[in-house]
């Protein structure tokens, strides 16, 4: 059986901030039916993440593009990889059967096909399809690994979230006040601030956007100095981290969103403070910590069940409202796991 599959491309390489205007919609004729003898899976999509790391994929040229084979650069006009959520439609493959839901990499389009790269059986043990892209899918482990592994906190230390009402940020809040830690966030508008107060649970959150001198701002919320700083924008709130962290404090570097469409913004983080101040700062990739992902998804569905870890969420419909979503993540429009319901189950 052939049908036309919908699958949303770059027109040209992406240089500078994400336009709307950068993509399209292109259709092509897809069959449905396995051939003989392959390993192929077909796929088809439900939900699809948005992430911001994917800009970097877009961009003529980029260091992560060769770092990781995650992150290999994307050309116009190609199929773009994503993670996301689906069910087997067919498959030549022994471990996965029509009808199974599958999370892992699929594409933003409507149908996928896999050799199984990246790709996993999914039991959605009752809980919404969506927990399994963001929450309890790479979003949740990037948060859960970079915290525990990276940071390696101690019940009492001071920790700062930038971005904090993003995918991971959010998470990491939760993670590290359930953990006893004190935690301030940053967040862009006073509803996302309100919200991690009073939702989420964080201690302080202040609205960097009202902050002239981001410095001075967090000598004010942390007098005694940053123990932990888990950092997703890096820049000048990078900078002003760094100038206030404790002796022997830990800076896991998850991203750098602020640097991603402007290379003017790169930090330049005072080396002496690093140096005197024996602060460790490590880049990770959630990749590096698959092999934690049990202990991950146990603790953290013990923390849903419970009521200790809330669910941010921002899902919209419609495969065509995939460049409107990328785009409006550097606009900071989304408040939690941005994802795109491609089709209904």
């Amino acid at each position: 059986m052939e049908v036309t599959n919908k699958y949303i491309v770059i027109k040209t390489q992406i240089d500078g901030k994400p336009q709307e205007s950068d993509f399209e919609l292109k259709t092509e004729p897809f069959s449905l039916t396995v051939k003989p003898g392959s390993n192929d899976i077909i796929i088809k999509n439900l939900y699809v993440s948005i992430d911001p790391y994917q800009i970097n994929r877009m961009k003529t040229m980029s260091s992560s593009q060769k770092a990781s084979e995650f992150a290999v650069g994307i050309s116009p006009g190609q199929v773009i990889d994503a993670y996301g959520v689906g069910k087997v439609i067919a498959s030549g493959n022994p471990k996965f059967e029509k009808d199974d839901y599958v999370v892992g990499i699929v594409s933003w389009g409507e149908y996928s096909i896999s050799q199984g790269f990246i790709l996993n059986k999914l039991d959605p043990m009752g809980l919404p399809l969506t927990y399994h892209v963001g929450l309890l899918g790479l979003s949740g482990l990037t948060a859960y690994s970079g915290f525990f592994e990276i940071c390696k906190p101690k019940k009492g230390e001071k920790v700062f979230v930038s971005a904090a009402s993003g995918s991971v940020g959010n998470l990491v809040g939760q993670y590290a006040k359930h953990f006893g830690c004190y935690v301030v966030g940053c967040a862009g508008s006073p509803n996302k601030v309100k919200l991690l107060k009073e939702k989420l649970g964080f201690d302080e959150v202040f609205n960097y956007k009202e902050e002239t001198d981001l410095n001075s701002t967090l000598q004010r919320y942390f007098p005694n100095g940053i123990d932990i700083y888990f950092d997703n924008v890096g820049g000048e709130m990078l900078e002003a981290a760094i100038s206030n962290m404790n002796m022997n404090g830990r800076v896991a570097l998850c991203g750098i969103i602020a640097e991603y469409t402007n290379a003017g913004k790169r930090a330049a983080p005072d080396l002496l403070n690093v140096i005197y101040k024996r602060i460790t700062i490590q880049g990770f990739l959630s990749g590096d910590y698959m092999s934690l992902f049990p202990e991950f998804l146990t603790t953290t569905i013990d923390h849903l069940r419970t009521g200790k870890i809330h669910v941010l969420e921002d899902v919209s419909v419609g495969l065509e409202g995939v460049p409107s979503a990328f785009v409006g993540l550097f606009r900071g429009d989304n408040v939690g796991k941005r994802i795109v319901q491609v089709s209904l189950d």
